[in-house]
């Protein structure tokens, strides 16, 4: 069991956390995220620190626990600073662009791949071979970055696909003659 979340979660300045009754509201200077609670957990607020609680002593009010914690962290988080993930390309002739909203990637298909940008979501394309993928909600930053690598994941042999920066990708052995 976690008991990170025995300790009172600091808010960030420049961030207002409000409670009504199962709905926290965090706003800050990017914008606004909500978070509906479940009923095992209830989170208070006092002196610029948010208080989570378990009210049920079930195992589920344990798991749930720490979990609430987290996400109000995250919560306060991505208003304040936002979150990033970058990927790579890499590969002869793959390579990535923006068009107004969608990107077009080309990853040695007989055609291009095109991904439109959901709503909350920026993405951004270095040199070609780098894509930032940028936003306040962590689990849609890392959804949307899941998708695009799931277009074209490494492969074992020669590390062609898109990854994410700072992964390992075990390389395997090609055949033998």
């Amino acid at each position: 069991m976690s008991r990170i979340a025995k300790n009172a979660l600091t808010i960030p300045q420049g961030v207002e956390v409000n409670i009504n009754g199962n709905e926290v509201t965090a706003k800050g200077s990017k914008g606004t995220l909500s978070l509906r609670l479940v009923d095992e957990v209830k989170a208070t607020v006092k002196d610029g620190t948010v208080l989570v609680e378990k009210t049920k002593g079930t195992k589920f009010a344990n798991a749930m626990w720490a979990t609430t914690w987290r996400l109000i962290n995250n919560l306060c988080q991505g208003v304040s600073n936002g979150f990033e993930k970058k990927l790579e390309i890499s590969g002869v002739g793959y390579r990535a662009n923006m068009q107004g909203t969608t990107l077009v990637m080309n990853l040695g298909f007989s055609h291009d791949v095109r991904y439109n940008t959901p709503e909350g979501i920026q993405i951004a394309v270095n040199n070609n071979t780098e894509i930032v993928v940028s936003g306040i909600d962590k689990q849609k930053v890392g959804q949307v970055a899941a998708e695009i690598r799931g277009y074209k994941p490494p492969e074992p042999y020669k590390g062609k696909g898109i990854k994410y920066a700072g992964e390992r990708i075990i390389r395997k052995e090609g055949k033998k003659k």
